[in-house]
């Protein structure tokens, strides 16, 4: 499904945010940012967002987290002093294939929510 925001973004972040939609996930875009910044709601809470055009922060609880084997990006620029008991974890994404692994992460986010 093609909407009006999708053409000022990545193909990429307009790919994943696209299925999220399909999944029941609310995007919030902020048409001032032109940094790729836009929120994803579910159940009414925000539970992830966009820093920029290639990186999700999602909300999962601490046991998914460490479970999944999941880890802070040691580089982070928006989020460099970010504890390893955060609820929160950045997710970068590159190529077609990383967004299937998100979509999976993001649906367990969506139980929690």
């Amino acid at each position: 499904q093609q909407y009006s925001w999708m053409q000022h973004m990545p193909k990429l972040q307009a790919t994943l945010i696209s299925r999220l939609i399909d999944l029941g996930v609310e995007h919030v875009p902020y048409p001032d940012r032109h940094d790729g910044f836009c929120g994803l709601r579910y159940g009414g809470r925000e539970f992830a967002h966009f820093h920029d055009f290639n990186e999700l922060d999602l909300r999962l609880t601490k046991k998914l987290i460490r479970s999944e084997g999941l880890a802070h990006p040691p580089d982070s620029k928006v989020h460099p002093k970010r504890g390893i008991n955060s609820h929160w974890i950045e997710l970068r994404f590159s190529r077609q294939d990383d967004l299937d692994e998100i979509v999976r992460l993001v649906q367990l986010a969506m139980e929690t929510v």
